[in-house]
Parts: structure tokens; sequence; C-alpha cells
């Protein structure tokens, strides 16, 4: 194995070959976020708007708990590329896939109990549920895809490619917008449609990333042998950060599948009005997880050659294209975001209602930053434990904030989702030093 030797490398240049291609590819997805609440909030009623809002929240649930795929293949992969490991990338790769494929699986078999465990936790109208069990019965034959998709985005990142990643959400998300406006506009279809164009551009995103990963990386693969992928000895440390990442992801995602409970709660009128102002937040987290990605290519290489003096440069520049990009993103937010509110709805009363509640989607390009930023160099670092804690311990915060502003109506609401981020960015701050700057991360 080659020794890597620590060098002043060029910071700027690695953010940008490996954030932009991330951002680029990132505002793809609220962008069909947009499309389906657009095409959905010119219909008849609010209700169809509120079942892909419920809808996609649940595959939030289902699939960023299963983000590990991703996320804990990116850092092992970056770390194994900076220590020239070619070996450990492909089997790492093979790892991923068969727990993916397997617990796509299981999915499939238990989604009659998933779907009822759902709507028993969230409180919507009957008019809504019906529409989102239609979504979600759909959707879910899309999960062997995704899942899959998931971790060869997860290896491509950790060999410091981004490009395969932009081009394989484009496509994916490009093909998604067409067959929705296609299902919807000309054929008629409603919830139904835009499930069903999910289903179908993820298969075909799968099939791309597979012709890609062969046509460059086909010789870091080792003879398939599942005795060997799925041997403890090898799993160990996978399934040991995967489960940290499944418990902080599983609590992210619960707190934002609370807040948008709380919202059905209030009134089918108010899961509308965050239905929408959620599409700012995704806009503008899909920006600066640009960065967060390319931290997690980049602190994962830096760690496994044991590089920190390149570790630290990369986290500072990291920081600053961030702030600089969330400070951007707030003015346009500030200047444009009620003209916006046309993209996603045509209902001027319901436009009229969610303007009092703009200020909180200004605030959160810079407030946000610190939480996105660091959730991917601790990523990359494989530091999970810190994660796993720091995102328990703000999901608890949240939820007492919930119970203690919610009678402030839907400003509370949303004041208890700024907290939650907040929370998350100061504690990720104070334990930085402690657990991503020594030689070694512990597991």
């Amino acid at each position: 194995m080659e020794t890597y030797i620590p060098k002043s490398e060029n910071i700027n240049k690695q953010i940008i070959k490996l954030a932009f291609p991330n951002i680029i590819s990132n505002f793809s997805i609220p962008l069909l976020g947009a499309v389906d609440t657009a095409l959905m909030g010119r219909l008849e009623t609010v209700h169809y708007l509120g079942a892909v809002g419920i809808g996609g929240v649940i595959f939030s649930f289902i699939y960023w708990g299963f983000g590990f795929l991703r996320m804990a293949t990116t850092g092992m992969t970056a770390q194994a590329f900076g220590e020239k490991d070619t070996t450990e990338c492909g089997l790492l790769l093979q790892q991923s896939l068969s727990i993916g494929i397997i617990g796509s699986l299981l999915l499939l078999c238990l989604q009659w109990v998933l779907a009822d465990l759902c709507f028993a936790l969230i409180e919507t109208s009957p008019e809504v549920e019906q529409l989102a069990r239609t979504y979600f019965h759909i959707r879910i034959y899309a999960a062997p895809a995704t899942l899959c998709l998931h971790v060869f985005n997860g290896v491509f990142l950790g060999l410091q490619n981004a490009t395969y990643p932009m081009l394989l959400t484009i496509l994916v998300n490009l093909i998604n917008v067409v067959l929705n406006l296609l299902f919807v506009s000309v054929l008629g279809m409603k919830v139904e449609g835009v499930a069903l164009a999910t289903v179908i551009a993820q298969y075909v995103g799968l099939i791309l990333a597979i012709v890609l990963f062969l046509f460059r990386y086909q010789h870091i693969l080792t003879t398939w042998d599942i005795r060997k992928i799925l041997a403890y000895s090898k799993l160990k440390r996978f399934l040991i950060i995967s489960n940290d990442i499944f418990i902080r992801t599983l609590c992210l995602v619960f707190s934002l599948t609370y807040f948008t409970a709380k919202s059905a709660a209030l009134s089918d009128t108010y899961l509308a009005i965050n239905t929408i102002l959620l599409q700012y937040i995704n806009l503008m987290s899909y920006a600066i997880d640009g960065f967060a990605f390319a931290a997690e290519s980049m602190v994962g290489k830096y760690k496994g050659a044991q590089d920190t003096y390149n570790l630290k440069r990369s986290t500072r520049y990291i920081f600053l294209w961030s702030y600089v990009f969330g400070g951007i993103t707030m003015v346009i937010f500030a200047l444009y975001g009620k003209q916006l509110l046309f993209l996603f709805t045509d209902q001027l009363d319901l436009i009229e209602e969610t303007k009092p509640y703009l200020i909180w989607i200004i605030a959160a390009p810079v407030v946000n930053v610190a939480a996105y930023i660091w959730d991917g160099i601790y990523l990359g670092a494989t530091a999970s434990k810190v994660l796993r804690n720091t995102m328990i311990v703000s999901m608890l915060l949240f939820l007492c904030a919930v119970f203690l502003l919610l009678p402030y109506g839907n400003h509370g609401l949303w004041c208890a989702f700024t907290l939650l981020l907040i929370v998350r960015g100061v504690l990720l701050t104070v334990l930085a030093q402690k657990h991503l700057f020594a030689t070694k991360v512990n597991v």
C-alpha cells in the first residue's frame, strides 16, 4: 500500500470540484418537490397538496432512515481512498449493496404495516389520509432502486467523484418531472401519477449508475463472495457506524415528521402552508449540503491519510464558502420570497396566509449552516457517535420546545423547528476540537 504524504493542497480547487456538482444536482431535488407541489396545488382542493406533503415526509422518514447506506459508505470509502486501498473501496460497495437489497425487500414485504403505523402517528383529515395511502402504496416499489442509488452515490463521492452523482440526480429528476407533467397534466392522473413517475425514474437512474460504475471503476471490484462480504469481521465497523447514523437520521426525520404532524393537527390549511415553506428550506439546505457533501469526501480522504493539517484547512474553507452561499440565499429569500410563493400554488388565499411565516425562511440560510456543514465533516471523519448523541439531545429539546410554543400557533411551531437546527450546530461546534482533529477518530 502506498504511503500518503501530507502536503499543502489547493483546498479551494477541491471544494469547487466537489461542491458545485453537488449543488447543481441537489437543486434538482427540491425543484422536483416544487413541481409536485405546484401540480397538486393547482388541483381543486388542498387535500391533494397535503397528501403529497404527508407522503413525501413518510418516504423521507423511511429513506433517510437508510441514509447510512450513502453516508457511512461515503466516509469509509473516502478514508480507504486516502489510504490508497482500492480493494477496500470495492468491498464497501458490495457490502452496502447487499444491505440495501435486503432492506428494500423488507420494506416491500412490510409496506402495509408501515403504512398503518405512519398514518396512526400522523393526525390528518380522512380525505388527505386516503390520498396519501394511494401515493404510498405505489411509490414504495421504488425502494430497491432508491436504496441502491444511495450506495452508488456514496461510493462515487468517497472516490472524490461528484460528477457521477450529479449526472444521476439530474437525470432521475428530469425524468421524474417529465413523467409528472405527462401523468398529471396530460393523462389526468393525480397523486398516483406523481408516485408512479418517481418509481420509473428511480429504476432508470439505477441502470445508469451501474453503467457509470462499470465504465470507470470496475477494476476495484473483486469476486463477489457473499461469505466474505457479510463476514462479521469485515462488517463490524460498517455496522457500528451505520447504526449510529441510523439513530441520528431517525431522530432527525422523526423531528421533521413531528413538525408535519403538528402542522396537520393545526389544520389542513397550515399543513398546506408548511408544505410550501418546507420547499424553501429544501432549496436552501440542498445548496448548503453541496458543501457538506464535499466535506464528507475531503475530510474522509484526509482522515484516512492521517493528514490533520489539510483536514483543518478544508474545514475552515468549507465553512467560509458555506456562509457566503447562505448569505446570498438569505438575500434572495428576503427580496423574492413572496414572489416565489406563486410557483407553488395559485390559490391567493393560501398565498396570503403563508406570507407572515416567511420571516423564518429568510433567517434559515445563515442560522442552519453550522448544523449542515458539521454533519458532513463528522460523517467524513466517521465520528458517528457524536452525531448520534447530539441529535438525540437536539430532538428532545425540540419536542419540549414544540410543547411549550405550540400554543402560539404556527409561529411557535417554526420557532421550535429553528431551535432544533441552532442546538445541533452549537453542540457540534463545541465538540469538534475533541472529536475531529486528533490523528484517529474512535467509532
